[in-house]
């Protein structure tokens, strides 16, 4: 099972014929049990980040717990989905993105390398290549509107931003979230390869009307069987080696 999947606000179920499995890690309890199961015909994992009923809030994701999991089950790839919020005009809700880059003003540290040994993981390009390209692939074949890169900004949450926040967020990035860089950091460190499929659901604070959860849920739930399909046709031609350089991020990163 080299495909593992990361379900986010909206996304809780997306396997067939699945089994749930309780995994133990160094680092505590995943969100939720893991599925393992089948999509588009591969053997592929899924962790609902938030839980099966929605119960973690963003600063209480066990990320490690997660990852280390999707990593023990033999997990290569992991796509992660993220409910995103809009810092420009032009990445509208309903949108998807496949961001490039990301920058994490969250409050917290994450790291699997917490003493023992000191290590610093490259993050100049932080999702793999691989799969962003046949991500954007997949989006333009299916004509569905989506932009090929973008800026994530990561802040800690549960709150959302202040609007001087978000008036400087715009500044730096493109989309806003709690969770993507959280889990494309410690993928890298654990050298697996990661892609962001984020779905924008609102415009942030700094557009007119302030965001609500309400209004989040409301465009997840509009966007869910478009972010199924991409999913399923991006697991589907997902091919079963690697050819990016994720696999060496280990590689010459221990001081």
């Amino acid at each position: 099972m080299h495909i593992g999947i990361i379900g986010g606000s909206g996304i809780y179920d997306i396997l067939e014929q699945k089994e749930y499995k309780k995994i133990y890690t160094p680092y505590g309890a995943t969100s939720d049990l893991v599925a393992i199961g089948k999509l588009a015909g591969k053997d592929v994992v899924f962790i609902s980040r938030h839980g099966s009923k929605h119960t973690i809030p963003p600063h209480l994701v066990n990320n490690r717990a997660n990852i280390w999991a999707l990593k023990e089950l033999g997990v290569e790839r992991i796509i992660s989905i993220c409910a995103t919020g809009s810092l420009k005009e032009d990445y509208r809700p309903g949108d998807i993105v496949i961001p490039d880059q990301f920058i994490d003003f969250g409050k917290n540290v994450e790291t699997f390398y917490e003493g023992g040994k000191v290590v610093h993981v490259s993050m100049a390009d932080p999702f793999c290549p691989e799969l962003r390209a046949l991500a954007i692939e997949i989006l333009k074949d299916l004509k569905i509107r989506f932009h090929d890169k973008g800026t994530y900004v990561r802040i800690s949450g549960p709150q959302f931003s202040t609007r001087a926040a978000s008036r400087m967020y715009r500044m730096f990035g493109d989309i806003i979230g709690m969770t993507g860089a959280s889990e494309a950091i410690l993928a890298r460190e654990l050298a697996l390869c990661n892609v962001i499929v984020a779905t924008i659901t609102d415009y942030d604070v700094w557009a007119e009307k302030p965001v609500s959860a309400e209004e989040v849920i409301r465009v997840m739930k509009e966007n869910e069987d478009k972010i199924k399909k991409v999913i399923k046709t991006l697991v589907l031609k997902i091919p079963e080696k690697r050819s990016c350089n994720c696999k060496n991020s280990l590689v010459g990163a221990e001081i």
